[in-house]
């Protein structure tokens, strides 16, 4: 592996993994700054802003932007989570730097134009309705709501009608302005990259980047809470979940393997117990989200309204017993199961640009797959039994649910049966 890093004036990195097997590479910018940094006016520019960065710059429209990276068979994309926004292309090994040159374009000039704004506007309003129709999306947002509520993490990304359709070319510039500085952001290209090529381009393109620090979120505080939602729907979508860890914490690896031993996958406990031996549900599964100083333990199940008063209780005791009872063989398999998560990611120089941009965005640094690797590996049944008992005990649980839900059991008795609290 082949990782090289520079800092350029500006501050922002410059980050590579060359691949010299490929004849394409994978080159993007990705920003610090998502929904969790917008204000209660701003909620959903973040988005706003990342659809808007391919409507025109002061050099190219909409089209040209579209018409270049297509005539040499590229593509260009972005998307925005709560933590980061991301703009990438995908291209051949000899058109990296058109693909940087783009990429600064509609970074450091673009026209926010107003005519353009109304329309994307609309598009996302669009977008906005069509989640709501969707029970599978809309009870996430229920989750998060409830976990942070009346903070920006708990806030979804794609923001409100009210909030996209208020928003002026000057909000845009303005939020551009604050949060998209060189020490906030990544170039990061993984593929038949060649390094040096890359920061040229990258020192000539983005000199303009203010190299200013840029502000820091607030502090989030995991609450839990409770969001129902009763439908006349055939499914029930029901979540339940606890406080995670941050991606800095020592237990990162081991709340990632507890979630993939619980629910992970079809040899998992939650699979096999509550869907192939008692056939509760259509679909269950565990996860954990990682954000910068907390984080977010879930578990997911989409069943039948007649189902749910055997389901909880069932999903309840596989939480206790993976506090006291967890085999060799099971961590054995969820190692393995990050492992080669880990490992087949690397045959993706989309998803390698990714990951060596999230590490130095974190830690300021690229992390080795030895290191990681050896990670995963270092983490022990005790560990991983310690941490179920200290989530599934400890905190407050977050319930959130939609559809025929009339019969789901009550927070504060979850809690009661987990030994767990509910905050007021």
């Amino acid at each position: 592996m082949t990782v090289r890093v520079t800092k350029l004036s500006s501050g922002l990195t410059v980050a590579t993994h060359a691949m010299d097997h490929l004849e394409s590479a994978a080159l993007g910018v990705w920003v610090g700054a998502g929904s969790r940094l917008e204000g209660p006016a701003e909620h959903g520019i973040s988005h706003l802003l990342e659809h808007m960065a391919f409507k025109g710059t002061s050099r190219r429209s909409a089209t040209d932007i579209a018409e270049e990276i297509e005539a040499v068979g590229g593509e260009v994309n972005a998307a925005t989570s709560v933590e980061t926004t991301s703009y990438y292309a995908r291209i051949l090994k000899d058109d990296a730097e058109l693909a940087v040159d783009i990429l600064s374009d509609i970074l450091c000039h673009s026209a926010f134009d107003a005519a353009e704004l109304a329309r994307e506007q609309h598009v996302i309003v669009q977008e906005i309705g069509a989640s709501l129709d969707t029970p599978e999306d809309r009870v996430f947002d229920f989750f998060i709501e409830g976990a942070f509520p009346e903070q920006p993490l708990g806030r979804t990304i794609l923001g409100t009608e009210e909030t996209v359709r208020r928003t002026r070319p000057d909000d845009l510039f303005s939020y551009l302005d604050r949060h998209y500085h060189g020490p906030s952001m990544v170039l990061s290209a993984a593929g038949a990259v060649d390094h040096d090529r890359i920061v040229a381009a990258a020192e000539a393109q983005f000199a303009s980047l203010p190299s200013s620090a840029v502000p820091t979120p607030p502090i989030a505080r995991y609450r839990g809470g409770d969001v129902r939602e009763s439908r006349p729907l055939m499914e029930a979508q029901v979540l339940l979940g606890f406080e995670g860890l941050p991606y800095a914490s020592d237990d990162f690896h081991a709340v990632q393997i507890l979630a993939a031993l619980l629910g992970g996958g079809m040899s998992s406990r939650l699979f096999q117990e509550v869907r192939e031996k008692r056939g509760l549900c259509y679909s269950i599964y565990s996860f954990h989200w990682s954000f910068a100083d907390t984080g977010l333990f879930g578990i997911h199940a989409a069943t039948g309204a007649e189902d749910i008063p055997e389901l909880m209780p069932v999903l309840l005791g596989e939480l206790e017993r993976a506090a006291s009872d967890i085999s060799e063989a099971e961590l054995s398999r969820a190692r393995a199961q990050l492992r080669a998560s880990l490992l087949m990611s690397l045959e993706s120089p989309a998803a390698r640009a990714g990951q060596l941009a999230r590490q130095m965005l974190l830690f300021g640094r690229p992390i080795t797959t030895e290191e990681l690797v050896a990670r995963i590996d270092a983490v022990s049944v005790e560990r991983v039994r310690r941490l179920a008992e200290r989530i599934f005990t400890s905190g407050s649980p977050t319930m959130a649910a939609i559809g025929p839900i009339d019969k789901l059991i009550e927070r504060d008795r979850i809690a009661e049966r987990l030994g767990s609290r509910v905050e007021a």
